[in-house]
């Protein structure tokens, strides 16, 4: 119940602090805040790419280890929290919440290997997962999150070189840090198990 607590608590202030930066009325003489194409996409595509972060973070059996629990629970509070940041934005702006053509804003990376944004897992993977237990669940799951997590940080990390909007860079940015650390730990227990990341 607590760490339930935790999360919704996590969520409103994100959202609140989100929607208290983007809520300020522009004054007469200036434009209000603005999002390009760039930033609109990468809140759409992010957005449903953080969602299967959450599933497969889900999907991993209770009895994990403690460290990797660990790192699925952060996992579930951090993107539940920016999922909610990246729609309050579009829906501020009257946006769609998803597009029908996914990564067009990102230039030059529509080649993800029949996946539809870089770094996702396909329905046979999550299938797979969801039967393991022990050794075997864990260490699929740290296969399928670090390659998750090295497509997120591709798309943040071209947002934040080609998005134009300050608050839109911010998160791409905290983004990249926050699952560049999470990359690295999971790297570690890998190894740890004698196993590689997929390729």
């Amino acid at each position: 119940m607590a760490r339930k607590q935790l999360l919704l608590a996590a969520v409103c202030l994100i959202v609140g602090g989100a929607l208290g930066f983007w809520l300020h009325p522009p004054s007469p003489s200036a434009p209000g805040p603005v999002l390009s194409p760039v930033d609109i996409g990468f809140a759409q595509d992010m957005a449903v790419h953080h969602e299967q972060a959450v599933l497969l973070s889900r999907t991993l059996p209770a009895g994990a280890s403690p460290q990797i629990r660990g790192i699925a629970e952060r996992i579930v509070l951090a993107q539940t929290g920016e999922i909610a940041q990246l729609r309050g934005w579009l829906q501020l702006f009257e946006l769609p919440l998803t597009t029908a053509t996914p990564m067009r804003w990102m230039q030059g990376q529509h080649d993800h290997g029949g996946a539809p944004m870089p770094g996702m897992a396909s329905v046979a993977e999550i299938t797979t997962l969801a039967g393991l237990r022990g050794a075997e669940a864990e260490i699929l799951f740290l296969q399928l999150m670090i390659r998750h997590h090295h497509g997120g940080i591709d798309m943040a990390q071209a947002a934040f070189n080609t998005g134009s909007n300050a608050a839109v860079k911010r998160v791409a940015l905290d983004m990249v840090n926050e699952q560049g650390n999470e990359t690295g730990q999971m790297t570690a227990l890998l190894t740890a198990r004698n196993a590689q990341p997929l390729s």
